[in-house]
């Protein structure tokens, strides 16, 4: 009892930033938990066929989303929260009409041409008109989800997650076990929950902003986010072309090989984006007031946490896919660790794009992220069809790398023009790259040589034991920064 009251009394002195950090973590770890324990059943249900027309619809939807929708789930609503303090419920009820007027306009674009769309994208009509639907309402979730990180409101999204997350699979599976049509249910079913969640959302924020068209508004996000589309779309390319092109490719199933080992190795990016989201808050203030010696300090421990936490789930690899994906996938264990390192260059990349988009200097943005996904899809035309979806992997992880730099070019321009000095560590952020690169490689030689990986294990496992109290104390330290 005693040590839960302490426990409590230190939660309660955390600031409301790290409390926030620390829910969103868990929401984003609820959230992609219910995922990983439901692919297991998910797999076992579908052939790697039926659940690799499901991955492939999900990538063109986060492609065809960047467009459709412009995007205005993104960045733009995290600077109107800073932009209109005092208007943030008309803002958000704006825009989000905004984002259905768009997006009706597209549809009836493909409407008057569906069958091209259907072609060129190799989707039925029922998964467009599936597709549309459910980016005409989620981004009113995303709108609102985006400003309760904002603002460090953390109960009500933990709730709506463990809702919305649980739903998913649960219908998932009845749909799944009720029809011949598998593919075809577990993509409705999916879409279903992201529909009525969002619907809730529009509604609500409509009553509540009752401001459909604002043109102070609309000029603001249009200015914001057109510039950025190429960004986000590169973004999206660089994450999620490489399915698309195994199965246009090589076939259906290997994409869905590919895909289950990029999604359980994309289990890091949650961490990515809760940090994130309680990150930019900081950073804006510290920018603003240019006093960014504490978030070096903040963005140079976190680097390293992340680079620790992907070495360890390159060292697992093999072990998480046995546990999450069917038999038949297991190969896919060869493109687990480039997969990984890809996302700490995505962790970095992130932290650069943040002072970018504190100066709205989207336009730059724009063609530097233009190059990594150019590069992706030049290296996957190459290489896939010669090396098959083993390639993809390392692609990626190489496309990442020239991001990252590429984001790194820019943002030194900016931070000089802008007088900021340095707000990162680069140097160490330098050594981190190279070092998770090196490991990379030390685990995909592991992976043929089990016992040496276990007993590598076995020594970290008593490095942590025997140094946790100065590693507790790091952590601690760099939290209360």
């Amino acid at each position: 009892m005693e040590k839960l009251k302490k426990l409590k009394t230190k939660y309660f002195s955390l600031s409301v930033a790290v409390r926030a950090a620390v829910w969103f973590t868990f929401c984003n770890l609820l959230q992609k938990g219910i995922t990983m324990i439901s692919m297991p059943i998910f797999t076992r249900l579908l052939t790697t066929e039926q659940y690799g027309e499901f991955t492939v619809y999900q990538s063109w939807y986060s492609i065809i989303n960047v467009i459709v929708t412009f995007n205005l789930s993104g960045n733009l609503i995290l600077n109107g929260m800073s932009k209109y303090e005092n208007r943030r419920n008309e803002f958000i009820s704006s825009i989000q009409t905004l984002s259905s007027c768009i997006t009706i306009c597209f549809f009836i674009a493909y409407l008057i041409f569906h069958n091209f769309f259907n072609h060129i994208f190799g989707l039925s009509t029922l998964f467009m008109v599936t597709m549309f639907a459910q980016m005409l309402f989620e981004p009113a979730y995303l709108f609102w989800s985006q400003r309760q990180r904002y603002e460090y409101k953390y109960k009500g999204l933990v709730i709506v997650t463990l809702i919305t997350s649980s739903l998913g699979p649960i219908i998932g599976v009845i749909a799944v076990l009720s029809t011949q049509y598998k593919a075809e249910a577990r993509v409705i079913s999916f879409a279903i929950v992201q529909i009525c969640a969002g619907l809730i959302f529009y509604i609500i924020q409509s009553i509540r902003g009752k401001t459909f068209f604002n043109k102070e508004f609309w000029r603001f996000a249009l200015s914001f986010s057109i510039p950025l589309i190429p960004h986000y779309l590169s973004q999206i390319v660089l994450g999620q072309s490489d399915r698309i092109m195994i199965d246009k490719m090589i076939g259906a199933s290997e994409a869905a090989i590919y895909g289950v080992s990029y999604n359980l190795a994309a289990v890091i990016t949650l961490f990515v984006n809760a940090i994130n989201n309680s990150f930019v808050p900081t950073l804006y203030e510290s920018l603003k007031s240019k006093k960014c010696e504490n978030i070096k300090k903040v963005a140079t421990f976190l680097a390293i946490f992340m680079a620790g936490l992907i070495c360890v789930f390159m060292l697992f690899g093999p072990e998480i896919l046995t546990i999450f994906v069917a038999p038949e996938y297991i190969k896919a264990k060869w493109i687990f660790p480039p997969v990984a390192a890809s996302m700490f260059f995505t962790f970095i990349y992130v932290f650069y794009v943040n002072v970018e988009f504190y100066f709205e200097k989207t336009n730059y943005v724009m063609f530097v992220s233009v190059l990594g996904a150019v590069v992706n899809i030049i290296l996957n035309l190459v290489f896939i069809k010669k090396y098959g979806f083993i390639a993809a992997g390392y692609t990626t992880v190489f496309s990442y790398i020239v991001f990252c730099f590429a984001h790194y070019l820019l943002y030194k321009y900016i931070a000089k023009k802008e007088k900021t000095g340095n707000v990162y560590n680069d140097g160490i952020f330098m050594i981190l790259g190279i070092s998770v690169l090196a490991f990379m490689l030390i685990c995909i030689l592991l992976y043929k040589f089990n016992i040496v990986r276990y007993i590598l294990i076995a020594l970290i496992a008593v490095f942590a034991v025997i140094f946790r109290k100065k590693l507790i104390y790091a952590f601690k330290k760099a939290l209360n920064k």
